[in-house]
């Protein structure tokens, strides 16, 4: 896009941001102490810190006057709602708290997706280095999670192969955009593209593929989730400029 000087509410984050994106970092860490904790009073604090990362993380969105001006306001706000939806049922046990999360999260990616796509690059995905790395990263883990998701239960496997072809295209696009935006906004987006597409990659290995995984697998999880969101709201944000 092209570059100058905007309005001083745009180059100036308000109180109420700042505030919200502090707390964020805060909850993020938290939760991801908690979420490699063995202890069942740990994994209770989950239902407090969890619940709370996505509106929070909304709210230094939008009390961010850039995020206005962003061409991924839309999208953003609505991968956001969904992945607070895909966390709350994921706080649950069982098949249909898993197919719900994974259903949430699925629109979430698409919603994602669809923003991308609104700012994509002229060339065709199939050119970009990164679209092939994640093809061939879907390649190889989706196969043996999907198929370890059926051995537990055939309902799940379909619903975990596409749903791992929702996130690849996903991080793909992520890493796709218009070579005009912003270069702030094209990196922000592409890592937090990657940061979802490992934190999954992550999820999956531990829920289907192995056999006893360490406790430490989840905070791993939560880690490269929470950045995802962030950075991903991050460069919508410097998409305003």
């Amino acid at each position: 896009m092209a570059s100058g000087r905007g309005p001083a509410t745009i180059r100036r984050m308000p109180r109420a941001a700042t505030i919200s994106r502090l707390s964020f970092g805060v909850l993020a860490l938290a939760d991801v102490a908690l979420a490699g904790a063995a202890s069942p009073r740990a994994h209770r604090a989950r239902r407090v810190t969890k619940p709370l990362l996505m509106p929070v993380l909304a709210a230094s969105f939008v009390t961010d006057p850039r995020s206005q001006a962003s061409p991924l306001r839309r999208s953003t706000q609505a991968g956001q709602l969904f992945g607070w939806l895909g966390d709350l049922a994921l706080l649950g046990s069982g098949t249909g708290a898993f197919a719900a999360g994974m259903g949430a999260f699925g629109v979430g990616q698409a919603s994602y997706i669809s923003g991308f796509r609104s700012v994509r690059n002229p060339e065709p995905l199939r050119h970009s280095p990164i679209g092939r790395i994640a093809a061939g990263l879907f390649a190889v883990s989706a196969p043996p999670m999907a198929w370890g998701a059926y051995r537990k239960d055939p309902v799940l496997g379909p619903g975990v192969l596409g749903y791992a072809a929702l996130l690849t295209a996903m991080a793909a696009h992520a890493a796709h955009l218009d070579p005009r935006l912003a270069a702030g906004a094209r990196r922000a987006t592409a890592l937090g593209g990657a940061a979802f597409l490992a934190s999954d990659t992550l999820l999956g290995a531990r829920q289907f593929v192995l056999t006893d995984p360490p406790s430490w697998l989840e905070s791993g999880v939560m880690a490269t989730y929470t950045a995802a969101q962030y950075l991903l709201a991050e460069g919508a944000l410097r998409a305003a400029s």
